[in-house]
């Protein structure tokens, strides 16, 4: 235990007196959650904007649907021109009975999902002006809280992502530092094992991850976001424990490789950052073709954030731990077992 707690200890006051360290650990992640969730703090609330001529039943219905915020002009060529430049999506004109409605092709997303609305609004005016009563109705409601916020769902993906940077970066680069100055050749010839040493580093970065955590989830439950955790928001511990025990293992693998900080930084760089594009760190994955959804799976970073999301978010039971607990303890002895077998305590 005085090994362990000296090694602990040097390891800790090597973490908090580097600057730049502390700074790519809490201050830059921190940034982001802040950026993202400033950005789309009122997502919910926007609403489309179109051009309008005109006005009649059709032009009230696309009001009060709520989803569209209705500019009107004099002049259908006006609103086309509008339209042509692409500062909006589409415009609708009404001329007695006659609805006339031009879209830019530029902008399909949104020019489909006003022209649906223009299409069900035009449909329900027609049924009223026959006077036949309605075939079909539509009981609608969202199956999530209504006061979920966009903040609820930036949280796991950036908080996951600055923990994954932690451990690969902290396992790679004290491994190639330690070993280049020879700290380890020093440390095997004292009375210390490696699973000493492997003990120490996995406590310290458990350690700093959960202060991560505190930050992010402190930082999130500000009046200015809005985060909101869920009655089952401590099933993601385990998820969270298996994630950070993951990422450190790829650390140690980088570690094991690389013969210099520089080359330990890259091959961090290149393994986390791609993986953070494709796990639904920045941007939801389901927006990703399906091959690339597929191929996301393979992740450590995909299910830890998912595992995160779905208790902090969706509030889901102790049933939705299998997966995400099966793939990464997997992950956890396969590359901790690559990297054992890869380690070395001095270069060659």
């Amino acid at each position: 235990m005085t090994a362990f707690k000296s090694l602990a200890t040097a390891m800790v006051k090597i973490f908090y007196r580097d600057k730049a360290t502390l700074f790519f650990t809490f201050v830059f992640p921190l940034m982001f959650l802040v950026i993202f969730g400033l950005l789309f703090r009122d997502a919910g609330a926007s609403r489309t904007e179109i051009a309008v001529v005109g006005d009649g039943p059709v032009i009230a219905g696309l009001q009060q649907t709520g989803a569209l915020e209705l500019t009107h002009f004099r002049t259908v060529d006006e609103a086309v021109q509008k339209v042509r430049d692409g500062d909006l999506p589409a415009m609708v004109a009404q001329d007695g009975d006659e609805v006339t409605y031009r879209f830019a092709q530029s902008d399909q997303t949104q020019a489909s999902i006003v022209g649906g609305i223009v299409q069900g609004v035009v449909s329900h005016m027609n049924q009223q002006a026959t006077g036949e009563p309605e075939k079909y109705t539509i009981d609608a409601s969202n199956v999530e809280d209504s006061s979920l916020k966009p903040i609820q769902y930036i949280t796991p993906g950036i908080m996951s992502w600055g923990v994954a940077v932690t451990a690969v970066f902290g396992a790679a680069l004290t491994l190639v530092s330690w070993r280049k100055k020879q700290v380890l050749r020093r440390i095997r010839l004292a009375p210390v094992g490696a699973t000493t040493v492997l003990t120490a580093r996995v406590v310290v970065t458990v350690g700093v991850a959960i202060v991560q955590v505190m930050v992010f989830i402190g930082v999130g439950l500000l009046p200015i976001f809005g985060l909101q955790l869920t009655g089952t928001w401590w099933l993601s511990i385990p998820v969270f424990l298996l994630g950070i025990l993951a990422f450190f293992s790829i650390g140690m693998l980088v570690g094991a490789f690389c013969k210099t900080e520089e080359a330990a930084t890259a091959a961090a760089n290149i393994v986390v950052l791609p993986m953070a594009f494709l796990s639904g760190t920045f941007f939801p994955i389901d927006a990703a073709p399906q091959w690339l959804r597929t191929v996301s799976q393979i992740f450590p970073l995909r299910h830890m954030n998912d595992g995160i999301t779905d208790f902090l978010v969706r509030g889901q039971g102790a049933s939705a731990l299998v997966l995400p607990c099966v793939v990464l303890s997997g992950f956890v002895l396969v590359v901790g077992a690559i990297a054992a077998k890869v380690f070395q305590w001095e270069d060659d």
